[in-house]
């Protein structure tokens, strides 16, 4: 009987503690970091991309090429693509405990080589809650036609 009540009371404490979270302060967590790696990504910001984006990242972008965490930090080092402009707006957010999807718009303006770009981009970011913060785990892109 001692140890079904030590039981029940572990996974009180373990659901009391997931439940803590406030989910509209995740909610404002989520859109001030995705707003910090718009930022990082104008900037050619590596740390701020490594401290944000998780150890296994992925990223499929338009074209369907899927790159990890290190192939997008070296792109960014190099600084090409130079963007002028990378915004997200139209976020949805949809949590689910340790997680969440983030879907909405980027807009893109900027230029590779002497080839400039500009265009929106329907994204679809998955987060995961570790360490005490937010970390990107995989983002998709598709390019809207005009």
């Amino acid at each position: 009987m001692k140890l079904q009540t030590t039981l029940t009371a572990v996974l009180a404490l373990a659901t009391g503690v997931a439940e803590a979270r406030d989910p509209a302060q995740d909610e404002r967590e989520l859109l001030k970091v995705e707003a910090a790696l718009c930022r990082a990504f104008e900037t050619a910001d590596v740390a701020t991309l490594r401290k944000s984006l998780d150890a296994r990242f992925t990223l499929t972008d338009s074209r369907g090429t899927v790159t990890d965490l290190e192939q997008n930090l070296s792109e960014v080092a190099k600084k090409d693509p130079v963007y002028e402009v990378f915004r997200n707006h139209h976020q949805k957010i949809r949590l689910y405990g340790d997680a969440a999807v983030v879907t909405g718009i980027t807009t893109l303006k900027g230029h590779s080589g002497k080839t400039q770009f500009e265009g929106d981009f329907q994204f679809t970011d998955t987060w995961v809650y570790r360490d005490g913060q937010w970390k990107l785990a995989a983002s998709h892109a598709t390019w809207l036609a005009k």
